[in-house]
């Protein structure tokens, strides 16, 4: 029987019927795979920006982060609801899910004061804590992102020594969140990508997924319990919570992007945490990146390819790095994003007037 996890972690993971995990949702985009990153060492060293060459994408390399971040000009959304960027099938599933009586009081009651003192001490005892006074850049980074999406009081951030780039977050309804960030993921990022990053995991926690994620469990260990049919039961529960899971994902691109409001900034990191380091990261190139995702769209769309491609990815936590990159751009175009844009450019002209 799998343990119920309460916190978001950004390993993708996969499961089966018989031996079902316990299900994580987060910012890694990685492959299945996830040992295949143990190879990655950050090296720990600032490096400077250098020009890229024509056709790609100018990055800029990851500078120290003791210095104050300048302030962000970026339209801030004073009304946003979790609702108004919801992925539709995140809100279907989830509205799935709060349908059901009693939900709710159960998940919070296992969900209660040990595990989060618990990973409260372990963030403490083994992470760094940013603070105005401690990475006052990383602070700030969090400060703008959280007010951008209209969240009034940030999580805490830790910045945690870690080789696999990663972030992950607790998100308790009604406790005090938290994100951990990975020093690896530190260096391979710029600052506007790191903090697309933490905007991705401030939308899990505006959208209370950690929450409906424990809720989710809770239904598919209870269907192991039922003789019988109970294990059929399950395997449809699990194959159901997977979708729910890679909805709520790409719900979180969609935070990254109102956060960063540039389309090639996620899509960046995207690329980079699939195949990225600080010593090729002026050598990647965004759009390349997008024609890839179009080239895996048109190789996966005979009758023969939609099976293998639903074969692969059925039992996947996080959708498919290409396949997030095509839903960014194509959500950033769309009439809903611009929609969002021009709100909050409207409520922030109002403000100044």
């Amino acid at each position: 029987m799998a343990a119920l996890l309460p916190y978001s972690s950004c390993f993708p993971r996969m499961g089966s019927a018989s031996s079902p995990p316990p299900y994580p949702i987060g910012f890694f985009y990685g492959v299945s795979d996830w040992s295949k990153f143990g190879g990655y060492v950050s090296g720990g060293v600032a490096l400077e920006k250098k020009k890229a060459p024509t056709g790609s994408q100018s990055v800029a390399r990851v500078p120290p982060v003791c210095r104050a971040a300048a302030p962000s000009s970026s339209n801030v959304f004073r009304d946003l609801d979790a609702d108004d960027f919801r992925h539709p099938l995140d809100k279907q599933n989830t509205l799935l899910l709060r349908a059901i009586p009693g939900l709710n009081e159960i998940g919070k009651a296992l969900l209660g004061s040990l595990s989060e003192q618990i990973m409260l001490l372990e963030n403490i005892g083994t992470s760094v804590l940013v603070s105005e006074n401690q990475l006052p850049e990383l602070h700030q980074l969090m400060t703008e992102a959280a007010s951008i999406l209209n969240i009034k009081s940030p999580p805490d951030l830790y910045v945690r020594q870690s080789p696999v780039p990663n972030a992950y977050t607790l998100a308790i309804s009604g406790k005090r969140p938290f994100v951990v960030v990975h020093t690896s993921l530190v260096e391979l990022l710029t600052r506007k990508e790191l903090q697309a990053v933490l905007a991705h995991e401030l939308g899990h926690l505006k959208c209370d997924h950690g929450v409906w994620l424990t809720f989710a469990n809770i239904l598919m260990l209870g269907a192991y319990t039922v003789p019988g049919i109970g294990g059929m039961i399950a395997q449809s529960l699990e194959e159901q919570l997977f979708r729910w899971i890679r909805s709520a994902e790409l719900t979180c691109d969609r935070a990254a992007l109102l956060v960063a409001q540039d389309p090639k900034v996620v899509i960046s990191l995207l690329m980079k945490l699939c195949g990225g380091s600080p010593s090729l990261a002026d050598q990647l190139n965004v759009d390349a990146f997008l024609e890839q995702a179009r080239s895996y769209d048109r190789a996966s769309s005979s009758p023969m390819g939609w099976y293998i491609r639903n074969a692969q990815t059925r039992q996947l936590s996080h959708p498919l790095p290409v396949l997030r990159a095509r839903e960014i751009d194509e959500w950033s175009r769309s009439q809903e994003y611009k929609k969002l844009l021009n709100r909050a450019n409207g409520a922030n002209i109002v403000k100044k007037v």
